[in-house]
């Protein structure tokens, strides 16, 4: 029997939409592509070796400066054209093609789909998503410089951004029409608003005094339920961990537009010091070219902290230190330039050593499920100059 021929498929012609006039950051990304473009391509009429030089995303390259969180050094990597690198190099200039053609069709694509686009692209096709990413990653630190970053390439990571509610009304756009929406945050009944993937063209109106971001989604579902952003006239945004980068930049902004300072409200542990609410304040040395657009310089940390523990009686709602505790712990102490920078951090961390425990932020209902609302922020709030740094 005769094996059965595969069947071809061929691409049909997108069907043409009225395109509206791109933003200035549209413009700023088209020209920064066709501008490494034409490099290379001169490059290779003058028959030299096209190269392309990237930030070096490192610690080493990275200064950390109190007022702005961690700067990027002068240091480059820089990538030749050889037998080597070529199909490194054909990749990166396939993807900066994709992201050019999705800017100007209005368009986008998931970080899986952009690796599944890569299968029509021969022998430059990606073997895996993590080396797809890793070019995606090069793209945007060579143009983070000019304020390009991965989400004006229009390449979206899968998670969802933070939960939003509050005194706040977001000033969104229709896909299609580029009609304003108008998104009341207080308007969500027991739900609560989703930050999406892209936020840069938000715009804001809120009276709130200001933003509380908060670890975990009980504490935010619980703050929610009982309307305690209406009490206090603030915004609360739920993280529910590590907050995605959309959520991160969303704080950023509306801090800044609005002149809103920003508490966090973070679980007595190293991991949520050290890691979450360290990269949310400062950002990090490995990602020192995105800093400038997502890291919060003006977030301050109103607890739930060690000497809390000691204020509120926590001790018997507590949890020992486990091994890997202690060694994030030392060494944030002993190697984060964040830490060594604040003696009111180095004092805190200590202290948590001292003790051998870290405690959640749901310890606080020992006393009563909405102690919370009724005693432990309004006593914090009291004294907002008193937050660790």
């Amino acid at each position: 029997m005769a094996a059965k021929k595969s069947k071809k498929v061929t691409k049909k012609p997108a069907k043409a939409k009225a395109r509206k006039p791109m933003s200035k950051l549209d413009q700023v990304t088209v020209g920064e592509i066709n501008r490494c473009a034409e490099h290379v391509y001169k490059r290779i009429q003058k028959l030299d070796k096209p190269e392309l030089k990237f930030p070096e995303r490192s610690l080493k390259n990275a200064r950390y400066d109190k007022k702005g969180g961690f700067q990027m050094g002068r240091g480059r990597i820089e990538r030749t054209l050889t037998v080597n690198t070529v199909k490194t190099f054909a990749q990166t200039l396939k993807l900066m093609a994709l992201s050019k053609e999705m800017v100007q069709e209005d368009d986008f694509a998931t970080k899986r789909e952009a690796y599944y686009v890569s299968k029509n692209w021969g022998e430059a096709k990606f073997t895996s998503q993590p080396e797809s990413d890793t070019v995606m990653d090069d793209i945007e630190a060579l143009f983070s410089l000019e304020g390009v970053a991965r989400e004006q390439l229009r390449f979206r990571p899968e998670d969802h951004g933070g939960n939003v509610a509050g005194s706040l009304v977001v000033i969104d756009r229709d896909r299609e029409t580029g009609a304003e929406e108008r998104i009341d945050c207080t308007r969500f009944g027991s739900g609560s608003y989703t930050i999406p993937s892209s936020v840069e063209h938000f715009r804001f109106e809120t009276k709130a005094k200001f933003i509380l971001v908060i670890e975990t989604g009980g504490m935010f579902a619980r703050l929610h339920e009982h309307k305690w952003w209406r009490d206090v006239n603030c915004i609360i945004i739920g993280t529910s961990g590590v907050p995605t980068r959309s959520t991160r930049r969303f704080i950023r902004k509306l801090s800044d537009d609005k002149k809103l300072p920003v508490y966090c409200f973070n679980d007595c542990d190293p991991y949520g010091i050290s890691n979450i609410y360290r990269t949310l304040k400062v950002g990090s040395g490995n990602a020192v070219h995105l800093n400038k657009f997502f890291c919060v310089p003006q977030a301050r940390y109103l607890g739930v902290t060690p000497q809390d523990i000691v204020d509120f009686e926590l001790q018997d709602a507590t949890h020992p230190l486990k091994d890997v505790d202690v060694k994030r712990a030392k060494d944030a102490l002993k190697n984060d330039p964040f830490f060594r920078a604040h003696k009111e951090w180095q004092k805190a961390i200590q202290q948590m050593l001292k003790m051998g425990v870290r405690a959640e932020q749901q310890a606080l209902a020992k006393w009563g499920l909405n102690f919370v609302i009724d005693e432990y922020l309004p006593q914090k709030l009291k004294a907002p100059k008193k937050f660790l740094p």
